[in-house]
């Protein structure tokens, strides 16, 4: 009985002990409100030209910087606020690596935390003007799918694009989004997308002659010739860079395939499927949740020429480097101005976001 009796207490005190240690190692971890998701930075985090970390750095401010040797640079905190920013560089294989590394990273409690992606992208003049903000709720992966030679497709069909596990462009029925093979499409949760777009759509965001300027080549777009504005928008999300009528098109026709006709392609981009890969893994052993994740990409550049341009001279103006880009510092000002419009007001009201998601029943 004695044996027995030590034996229990021994393995009550071990318990106890584990108990405590993980108690203190939770304790320790820092916790984190918000994540800030941006794509480049293009030196240093401030005082330098700017890529889409540095606003964020130097305004909301994220002045601790942790070192992520696992990421492509350090990462910046902001212990008062509890906001955590990342860059993860572009491309999706990175900024699934990217979040994915962060995400197994003991030092953070980011079982609460939402995630805003706050990144420049290539806009559809149908839809929006350069320097106008769109919040996604259907992201659309074009990577995944056969590829026959625009030279060489049948008469008959529209593009070389076909879905995976079907033998046509756009050939019904729409396969499941998320199967064994492949998943084309995450949608966002409606109602936390509605919620930012609604504390957004007033925000101002600044026109200039060389917006206009830029504008005025695009008469034919209605929409495209607005100032700067925040609307609720798709995006189409691929590792090549398209421009041009006939790929515009084909982004649209994606985007109305895979969403059941319920998006819109508005933006164009190539980072946030492989966000999105990463978050719905690390969601399943709940580090994470799903729920909370957020997309806001602004219009850096039009996705078709402006009149009178050709596709070639387009491609060149745009090919040296982001920063070549023809909205390209509006678009970087209306993702910090939207995007912490939003963040401040998580941040500052976490006694009533931390348990209820906002727009959840």
């Amino acid at each position: 009985m004695k044996v027995c009796f030590r034996w229990f207490v021994c393995c009550g005190l071990v318990t106890l002990f584990g108990m405590a240690r993980v108690s203190a190692q939770d304790a320790g971890k820092l916790p984190v409100r918000v994540v800030v998701v941006t794509t480049f930075e293009l030196g240093n985090d401030t005082g330098d030209t700017p890529g889409e970390f540095q606003a964020w750095v130097e305004r909301l401010p994220l002045p601790q910087t942790i070192p992520f040797p696992l990421g492509n640079r350090a990462l910046r905190y902001n212990a008062e606020k509890q906001v955590l920013g990342i860059v993860t560089s572009e491309g999706s294989l990175r900024a699934a690596a990217s979040i994915m590394a962060l995400g197994l990273d003991e030092r953070f409690d980011l079982s609460k935390a939402y995630w805003l992606v706050p990144a420049i992208a290539g806009i559809d003049p149908t839809y929006a003007s350069v320097g106008s903000a769109a919040w996604a709720e259907w992201i659309v992966d074009r990577d995944l799918n056969f590829e026959i030679d625009a030279r060489e497709i049948p008469p008959d069909w529209s593009t070389g694009h076909v879905p995976l596990g079907r033998s046509k462009p756009f050939e019904p029925p729409t396969p499941d989004l998320d199967r064994p093979t492949a998943v084309n499409a995450y949608h966002l949760n409606p109602e936390l997308v509605e919620w930012a777009y609604q504390q957004t759509r007033d925000v101002h965001l600044d026109d200039t002659p060389a917006l206009k300027s830029i504008r005025a080549g695009y008469a034919r777009y209605p929409n495209a010739l607005k100032p700067p504005f925040v609307l609720k928008g798709d995006e189409v999300s691929a590792s090549d860079w398209w421009l041009g009528e006939r790929m515009n098109t084909l982004a649209e026709q994606w985007m109305t395939y895979w969403s059941g006709g319920k998006g819109r392609a508005v933006t164009t981009a190539m980072e946030d499927c492989g966000i999105l890969t990463s978050l719905t893994y690390l969601s399943h052993t709940h580090r994470v949740r799903l729920d909370r994740v957020l997309v806001l990409r602004t219009g850096s550049d039009y996705t078709v020429p402006a009149s009178g341009q050709t596709i070639a001279q387009l491609l060149a103006s745009e090919a040296a480097e982001d920063a070549a880009l023809s909205a390209y510092i509006p678009s970087l000002e209306a993702a910090y101005r939207v995007g912490s419009t939003v963040v401040n007001e998580l941040v500052g009201n976490w006694a009533k976001y931390a348990e209820q998601t906002p727009g959840a029943k």
